[in-house]
């Protein structure tokens, strides 16, 4: 399945997130606390997905989507939000994201917007 690199400046979030997506078979290849080890780290595994939280300290996760997409435009990429009303969420997409997903998630919410990621 896929292999996914998450970023969030909270590292229950990512443990969260983590064990939901390898319950769902998929693989965790890379984690990161901030935007610009997120873009270090894409480099390096060059993982199938990338789930980024839209709002972190040293750089936003738009910012971080905006650098990633600049190096693979093909980039697949979704965003955590807690509010699916942002106006982030709307930017994200325009940015090229492929989806996201609302804080609090279920397993299947997810697994589902990893599966539609890869659908488009």
């Amino acid at each position: 399945m896929a292999r996914i690199l998450l970023v969030d400046d909270a590292g229950y979030m990512r443990r969260l997130v983590g064990i939901m997506a390898t319950k769902g078979g998929h693989e965790i290849v890379g984690e990161a606390e901030t935007g610009q080890i997120a873009i270090e780290l894409y480099e390096k595994v060059k993982p199938d997905l990338v789930i980024i939280d839209i709002l972190m300290p040293d750089m936003n996760g738009l910012e971080a989507l905006r650098r990633i997409r600049e190096i693979d435009p093909d980039a697949r990429v979704l965003m955590c939000t807690a509010s699916e009303q942002s106006s982030h969420v709307q930017e994200a997409l325009s940015l090229g994201a492929k989806g996201y997903i609302v804080k609090p998630f279920t397993k299947e919410a997810i697994l589902s917007t990893i599966e539609n990621a890869f659908a488009s």
